[in-house]
């Protein structure tokens, strides 16, 4: 489950979504690390030589409400957030922390929980802490979200964000691939020209919201279905399956999105906003134990769209435990 499907219905009063990857193909086709290391081994190279300049009084300057030279990670409640925290977990345990676990903290009040020293760190979304947390003004490029929530967090509450990851939740269209292929769609400039051939399946809250079909609509046009139906959420990859309908709103990485026959349609006009995962630690932890940076930034940069879709799938559709899909991953690091 993302937790897009938990809030997007009331998506500005509480928060936004998250998932991530899978590293099967980092080992295979990413750009090998220096040295010749593997990419465990380089993870744990930037740690320890970070840790041999870190006094040991930092070790115990650090940590929430627990035992000292202990770190709190925290997760949202939904299994995207759940991967990514036990992800950063075993790579903080690996780098020779001893780590306290709390997850499963409500979208809605896990940034009080940092804020008040409940947990030291957690993943955010850049896009949701623009618009949920900060209620600032929607903005579109990538690393200009990044660049005011990270600005902002550290102004308003001494949070310091880390590099954001290329993974990102957002908002999309999908639409089956066979239709894709028959009408040469790849945009969603391209699926409005050919929208009247086209069936749509909304789950009726998508063409109400401001950031739904209405914000589509004023950049691209209209959309003049061929078919225009409401389904319930839960069931728009069946919908499609069945050929019931061509076109459905969803967000980057849902765990079906990994079957062939659905293929994700380029936002070309830029109408939403970009959710980046990225580390938030608390100012004072990070000053006592500054490794933490690099060891969660070595992290984050393996953390793509595609692989956490693969993860997302392996917890919510192939059923396994997700500190079992954490593990592996970082295993595969």
């Amino acid at each position: 489950m993302t937790e897009h499907q938990r809030v997007m219905s009331n998506r500005l009063d509480i928060d936004h979504s998250e998932k991530e990857m899978h590293m099967s193909q980092s080992i295979d086709s990413a750009p090998p690390m220096p040295g010749g290391l593997t990419r465990r081994q380089f993870v744990r190279a930037v740690a320890a030589a970070a840790l041999a300049t870190t006094v040991p009084a930092a070790l115990t300057a650090c940590g929430s409400k627990g035992a000292a030279g202990t770190i709190t990670v925290g997760s949202k409640d939904f299994t995207e957030g759940e991967i990514i925290s036990e992800i950063y977990a075993l790579a903080l345990e690996d780098a020779g922390f001893t780590v306290k676990r709390s997850f499963d903290i409500a979208g809605s009040v896990i940034a009080t929980a940092l804020e008040k020293s409940e947990i030291d760190l957690y993943p955010e979304y850049t896009g949701t802490a623009l618009l949920t947390v900060l209620k600032a003004e929607m903005e579109t490029d990538p690393q200009a979200v990044y660049e005011t929530v990270k600005k902002q967090y550290k102004k308003k509450w001494d949070l310091v964000w880390l590099d954001m990851a290329e993974a990102a939740d957002s908002q999309a269209l999908v639409i089956t691939t066979k239709a894709a292929e028959q009408y040469g769609i790849k945009t969603i400039s391209d699926l409005q020209a050919h929208a009247s051939e086209l069936r749509f399946a909304s789950q009726g809250e998508f063409d109400e919201r401001s950031d739904g079909l209405p914000a589509l609509e004023a950049a691209y046009g209209a959309f003049d279905w061929k078919e225009h139906t409401s389904f319930n959420n839960g069931l728009k990859y069946e919908v499609l399956r069945n050929d019931e309908a061509d076109v459905a709103p969803v967000y980057t990485t849902e765990g079906q999105l990994v079957d062939d026959a659905f293929t994700l349609l380029e936002d070309d006009k830029h109408v939403w906003p970009p959710y980046n995962v990225a580390p938030v630690v608390r100012g004072e932890v990070l000053d006592a134990n500054p490794d933490i940076e690099d060891v969660l930034n070595a992290v984050s940069k393996q953390l793509t769209t595609k692989g956490l879709t693969e993860l997302n799938a392996k917890v919510d559709i192939d059923k396994q435990d997700y500190e079992d899909v954490a593990a592996e991953f970082f295993d595969s690091l």
